[in-house]
């Protein structure tokens, strides 16, 4: 008689089970069930470094101000300083530096860093603020530290919705990705008091009218439930204060909980606990720099843009003609953060993971692996 075999890793585990936390798993219970097992993911407290930034006298004699070893003498003079500081043997510029040479300011040409894009798993409790006045817990004080620039996050979340919160290094990208004009779509597994009837799902789909404008949902999706409490699962392409919650009150239903799930193509991975976060790797960052048409940068010395391949093809002819007023509305485009390999995320949380096991593999022996495959 065949068995199906027990996995043993969490490596198998993320070969059997979807890699992405899905409506189901919250209505289901596994949501909630996976933050009472153990953490089998790597959890990073610090983020992966990031090439050295150029040496004062290296980008001086690039400028064209002298050789190398004549910008080291100036530096020993006293006759340059960087951000109205005197310089020194060895120092490190970095973008956003001002240097002078005898007083007078110099433009140097230095690479900005490549955007930095986590993940975080917001919990309920937490604002999304630098500084609340009420002092109550803020998403920004379990963020790894970042050593150039400020972390800045992609929307916000209420103090009572939880799920996926993305933030990035890059106000550009930030800005893109919150832009209506891309109309990526944001995913929300919501629970209500009352089900829905048929008239106010047409509402909601069709548009109901909130203080600061119209609002409408791109899909709804019931998702059953116990009691009075009713799941549905909505898609919405625009991210106003408390919109989502809006929209069911003003229907009559009151939201008793609200999770994020989605952003664009980025879904919140399997196992990434409430409070925990991920660093997006290139190949993802670059999907999403495509998705809210951002130059990528690839690094110090490397290209510094990337033409999104819609911008590549051939325009037919008409393509830049205003549509009449009253013409009717076309069916929306394929959301752009799509990928022929799945979701943006995936492949960076298993990744970490596959490398913490084989670390903890490394260390542990055999006990270990047996552990890691009971914990999940």
């Amino acid at each position: 008689m065949n068995e199906t075999p027990i996995p043993e890793t969490d490596t198998d585990l993320l070969a059997t089970q979807p890699a992405i936390i899905r409506f189901e798993d919250v209505v289901s219970g596994q949501f909630d069930a996976q933050e009472e097992k153990p953490q089998t993911g790597v959890q990073k407290r610090v983020l992966a470094p990031q090439p050295e930034s150029p040496k004062l006298h290296k980008v001086l004699a690039q400028s064209g101000m002298g050789s190398r070893l004549e910008m080291e003498q100036l530096i020993l003079e006293g006759r340059i300083t960087v951000n109205n500081e005197p310089a020194h043997i060895g120092q490190r510029v970095q973008f956003g530096d001002h240097v002078k040479v005898n007083g007078k300011p110099i433009r140097v040409r230095i690479d900005p860093p490549p955007a930095r894009v986590i993940a975080y798993h917001k919990p309920a409790g937490e604002v999304v603020s630098h500084d609340d006045p009420q002092n109550r817990p803020t998403v920004f004080r379990k963020l790894p530290k970042l050593f150039q620039g400020k972390w800045q996050s992609v929307g916000r979340l209420d103090l009572n919705t939880e799920g996926l919160l993305l933030f990035t290094s890059s106000g550009e990208l930030a800005n893109n990705l919150m832009h209506p004009r891309f109309g990526l779509e944001r995913e929300y597994a919501v629970r209500v008091l009352g089900a829905l009837n048929q008239e106010e799902k047409q509402k909601l789909l069709a548009g109901v009218q909130l203080d600061d404008g119209m609002a409408q949902f791109g899909s709804i999706e019931e998702g059953g439930g116990e009691g009075s409490n009713c799941w549905y699962r909505v898609t919405i392409s625009e991210g106003r204060n408390r919109e989502v919650r809006r929209m069911f009150e003003s229907v009559g239903h009151a939201v008793s909980r609200l999770i994020r799930i989605r952003y664009g193509a980025m879904v919140l991975p399997r196992g990434l606990k409430r409070g925990a976060w991920m660093e997006l790797d290139e190949n993802d960052i670059r999907a999403l720099t495509r998705a809210a048409h951002v130059p990528s940068q690839t690094g110090q010395g490397g290209p510094r843009t990337a033409r999104h391949p819609a911008a590549t093809q051939a325009k037919p002819a008409g393509a830049n003609r205003r549509p009449p007023r009253n013409a009717p509305v076309q069916d929306k485009q394929p959301d752009p953060m799509q990928t022929s390999l799945g979701y943006i995320g995936v492949d960076s949380y298993t990744r970490q993971r596959q490398q913490a096991n084989g670390k903890r593999r490394g260390s542990g022996g055999g006990a270990g692996r047996r552990a890691s495959g009971r914990s999940r």
